[in-house]
């Protein structure tokens, strides 16, 4: 195939130009969209990190971004969740959620529905000691499942990634999805992969080379799915 054709799903809630800048740079024909058909056609999409989880997911199901997208993933598609994006993946998050939603209430908080590709739920970072929003350069440590993807290849253990969020994954992820942590009030999981699904709680096109570097294996992991 000539350069794949990645597709950053845009949810209209803030400016994606330099993850479609770093995906160019790795040598992918990339745009943004909002067209469920253009999402389904891709080669690969993305998941971008800008705004809160409800907002996220409501317009994404309204706009039948959401359907696309699983639609996609279930034929096998490659896709990669940035910051928000791969929080979006899990079954339930509590960013944002109206007061007055429907959502089920479980401990006194409101959940929104996530797209369910993996399980756990996004719940807020809490500190009294560190500043949250978790903003600025963290550790990355590997699992060995993370050591050993193709995601992470050329990736050095503890390496610093450029992090700024508020919310993350909490404990009850399933193990086996988890390839990075990063402790920052708590352990969470910073990088997970479920099938062809592959998200990053940092933001690798803000996180320099070794940034750069993860934008480009999933470009060959992309090309590497549509031989």
């Amino acid at each position: 195939m000539g350069e794949p054709k990645i597709v950053v799903v845009d949810y209209h809630k803030g400016n994606l130009s330099s993850v479609v800048r770093g995906l160019a740079r790795a040598g992918a024909a990339a745009c943004t969209s909002d067209d469920p058909e253009q999402i389904r056609g891709a080669d690969g999409l993305v998941i971008p990190g800008v705004g809160a989880f409800y907002d996220a997911i409501a317009f994404m199901r309204q706009s039948g971004e959401a359907d696309a997208v699983l639609d996609a993933v279930a034929a096998g598609t490659p896709l990669l969740g940035i910051c928000l994006g791969l929080q979006l993946f899990f079954e339930r998050g509590d960013e944002g959620a109206p007061a007055d939603d429907d959502a089920s209430e479980q401990a006194g908080s409101p959940w929104v529905d996530g797209l369910g590709i993996m399980r756990g739920s996004c719940t807020r970072l809490e500190s009294s000691r560190l500043k949250v929003p978790h903003v600025g350069w963290d550790q990355v440590h590997m699992t060995p499942a993370g050591a050993a993807d193709p995601l992470l290849a050329g990736f050095a253990e503890g390496a610093n990634m450029y992090f700024t969020h508020s919310y993350a994954v909490a404990g009850d992820a399933d193990a086996a999805d988890v390839l990075a942590r990063t402790h920052y009030t708590r352990s969470f999981p910073c990088i997970v992969r479920h099938g062809s699904v592959w998200g990053c709680q940092f933001h690798p096109e803000k996180s320099s080379a070794l940034g750069q570097r993860i934008l480009k294996n999933f470009v060959s992991i992309v090309e590497g799915a549509g031989r």
